[in-house]
C-alpha cells in the first residue's frame, strides 16, 4: 500500500478534513471498537455529514429508543458533556447480518446506496467456542452481505474490514497481504447452508487443519471472500492484535467485556485462578483500542486518497492489508505484563474476592495441570461440600470449569511466539502532520507499560465490575484478611502434611522393606527354577 504524504507545515487535520462531509455506515457499532470508533469520530471528525450504524431491532424498541440507550454508554460522556448535540449525525438503521440483506428495508437500502461513501466493518462474533455454523453465517456469510450492499453504493470511496492477526495461525510470519483460505469460502458457505449439525461437527477438525479455533477459520476465509472482489471495491482489511484497554479515549482504562486479558486478571485478582499456561518470555501481543482505532480511521482515510490518486483503474480497487499491532521490540512479555498486574492488584484490590490473589504462570503444561488439580479443583470441591452440608448452593466447581475452558483457550495465544509485521501501520502513522500526529495517535513506540497496566486495572475496576475509588479502603481490609487466611492455611497444610509423614514413616518403612524382601525373593526363586530346567 503505497502511503500518502500529509502536508507537515498544515495547521488543520488532513484527516478531519477528509471526513467532513461524509456519510459513513458502521456495522458492529454496538462491540467495543464499535463504541470507540463511533465516538472518535463524532469527537475528532465532527463536521462529518451522517453515520448509520447498523444496528439489531429489539422487540417493541424503535430506533429512536435504541439510539438514545446506546448514547447512555459511559464511553460517550465527556463527547456529551461538550457536544450533547452531536448525536443528532448518527441514525440507527435496522439492521442484521444474520438476515436475507442484512435485513433492511428497501428505503433503507436505496438511502445507504445513495449516500455511503465509507464503511467501517466491524461487526463479528469473536467467540472462541463456538461451532461452525454461527461463525461462518456471522463472519463469513455476514461479510458477503456487506459486499454486496458495497457494490451498490454508486459513492464508495473507502470500506474497512476489520480482521485479525489471529487469521492465520499456521504462518510464522504473518505479512501485510493476502493470504488464501484452506478452503474456497463459497463452498464452506454452501456445506454449511445444507449439512446438519452431527455433520459439521465431525468435519469441522479437518477443516480447520491446525487453526486454533472457528474464529480464527472464519476470519480467514473473510479476507479470502474479500480478495474475490478486487478491482471491484476500494477495501483495505485490517488486523488488530488482541485488542486491550484504552490509554486515554475515550476514558483512561475504558473496557468492555471479560474476554482475553481482561478475564484472565479479572480471575487472578478474585484468587480463582493460580496457575496459567505460558512461556513468560513471550510477548503480549496487544494494542490499546484507541490505537487500533486511529489506525482504522487513518486506514479509511488512506484507502480512499490511494483510489483517487492511482491512475491505472486494474490498480485503483486492489484490496490492501494493515496490521494494526504494536512492534515486537516495543511489547512487554507476557511474564512482565503478569508480574507488573500483580502487584498493582496488591494495591488496588477488588472488594469481593473468593481468595488471596496469588499462583503463578507455568511453562510447562504438566506442571500447569498439576497445579489446576490440586489448586483449582480440589479447593472447589472441598469448599462446595462444605457450601453443600451447611444447606447453601454449591457453585465453585462449576466457576472453576469455566475458568479451565477459558484458559484453555487462552493458552494458545500465550504459548506461541507471534510475529506480525506492520511496516504499513508504521509508516502510515509517520507520514502524519502535526495535528493528526496528535489527533490520531497510533504512537506506542514509548508506551510506559506500568502506567497502562495501572490504568487498565483501574480501568476493569471502575467500568467492568463497578467498583469506584471509595472502595478501595474496603478492598485493602478484605485482602489483608485473605492473606493471613492464605498463610494460616499453608501453614496447617504444611504442618498435617508433615505431621502424616512423620507418623507413617515406619509403616512406609517396614512396607518399603517387604517390598524389597518379596522381590529377592522372587528373583531367587525365579533364578533356582531357571536353573534346576
Amino acid at each position: 500500500m503505497e502511503i500518502l504524504r500529509s502536508n507537515a507545515g498544515s495547521g488543520e487535520s488532513e484527516i478531519a478534513k477528509f471526513y467532513a462531509n461524509k456519510t459513513i455506515l458502521i456495522t458492529g457499532a454496538t462491540g467495543f471498537m464499535g463504541k470507540v470508533l463511533v465516538e472518535k469520530l463524532l469527537r475528532s471528525c465532527g463536521d462529518l455529514n451522517v453515520i448509520y450504524l447498523l444496528i439489531r431491532t429489539k422487540k417493541g424498541l424503535d430506533p429512536s429508543v435504541r439510539k438514545e440507550q446506546y448514547f447512555k454508554c459511559v464511553s460517550f460522556s465527556k463527547l456529551l458533556e461538550k457536544n450533547p448535540d452531536i448525536v443528532d449525525k448518527v441514525r440507527v438503521v435496522k439492521g442484521d447480518l444474520l438476515e436475507p440483506d442484512l435485513g433492511l428495508s428497501a428505503n433503507d437500502i436505496n438511502t445507504l446506496a445513495s449516500n455511503v461513501e465509507i464503511v467501517f466493518h466491524c461487526a463479528a462474533n469473536v467467540r472462541f467456542d463456538q461451532p461452525l455454523r454461527p461463525m461462518v453465517m456471522m463472519n463469513v456469510v455476514g461479510t458477503l452481505k456487506v459486499l454486496r450492499l458495497a457494490e451498490k453504493m454508486s459513492n464508495l470511496q473507502s470500506l474497512v474490514h476489520v480482521s485479525t492477526s489471529y487469521c492465520q495461525c499456521n504462518e510464522s510470519v504473518l505479512e501485510e497481504r493476502a493470504y488464501p483460505a484452506p478452503q474456497n469460502p463459497f463452498s464452506i458457505i454452501e456445506m454449511v447452508e445444507t449439512m446438519d449439525d452431527a455433520a459439521l461437527a465431525e468435519i469441522t477438525p479437518k477443516l480447520l487443519n491446525g487453526l486454533p479455533n472457528t474464529y480464527a477459520y472464519s476470519k480467514a476465509l473473510s479476507e479470502d471472500l474479500i480478495c474475490r472482489y478486487n478491482t471491484k471495491l476500494p477495501i483495505i482489511i485490517t488486523r488488530p492484535s488482541i485488542v486491550t484497554a484504552a490509554i486515554s479515549e475515550p476514558l483512561p482504562g475504558w473496557i468492555e467485556g471479560v474476554t482475553g486479558p481482561t478475564g484472565l486478571m479479572i480471575g487472578a485478582a478474585r484468587g480463582v485462578i493460580r496457575s496459567m499456561h505460558c512461556n513468560p518470555l513471550y510477548s503480549s501481543t496487544v494494542i490499546p483500542v484507541d490505537k487500533a482505532i486511529n489506525g482504522l480511521i487513518l486506514c479509511g482515510y488512506q484507502r480512499a486518497k490511494a483510489s483517487s490518486q492511482e491512475k491505472a483503474p486494474s490498480k485503483r480497487n486492489e484490496v490492501q492489508f494493515c496490521n494494526l499491532c504494536i512492534s515486537k521490540k516495543a511489547l512487554t512479555s507476557w511474564g512482565d505484563s503478569i508480574e507488573t498486574g500483580r502487584r498493582f492488584f496488591y494495591e488496588t484490590p477488588l472488594s469481593f474476592s473468593l481468595w488471596y490473589p496469588g499462583g503463578s504462570i507455568k511453562k510447562n503444561y504438566y506442571h500447569h495441570l498439576f497445579c489446576v488439580i490440586f489448586f483449582h479443583y480440589l479447593p472447589a470441591y472441598f469448599i462446595d461440600f462444605l457450601m453443600l452440608i451447611s444447606g447453601q448452593k454449591p457453585f465453585l466447581v462449576n466457576v472453576q470449569r469455566k475458568v479451565s475452558m477459558g484458559l484453555k483457550l487462552l493458552q494458545y495465544y500465550t504459548t506461541k511466539d507471534w510475529e506480525f509485521q506492520n511496516e504499513k501501520f508504521q509508516e502510515m502513522s509517520s507520514q502524519l502532520n502535526a495535528i493528526d500526529e496528535e489527533m490520531f495517535d497510533t504512537s506506542v513506540g514509548q508506551l510506559n507499560w506500568e502506567t497502562y497496566i495501572s490504568t487498565y486495572i483501574m480501568g476493569m475496576r471502575t467500568y467492568i465490575l463497578r467498583e469506584s475509588p471509595s472502595t478501595l479502603p474496603y478492598a485493602r481490609k478484605v485482602l489483608r484478611r485473605f492473606y493471613i487466611l492464605d498463610c494460616v492455611s499453608k501453614v496447617l497444610f504444611f504442618t498435617l502434611t508433615f505431621w502424616f509423614l512423620w507418623t507413617h514413616m515406619d509403616g512406609f518403612v517396614e512396607s518399603g522393606d517387604a517390598f524389597i524382601r518379596s522381590s529377592l525373593s522372587s528373583i531367587y526363586h525365579e533364578r533356582n527354577n531357571t536353573i534346576h530346567a
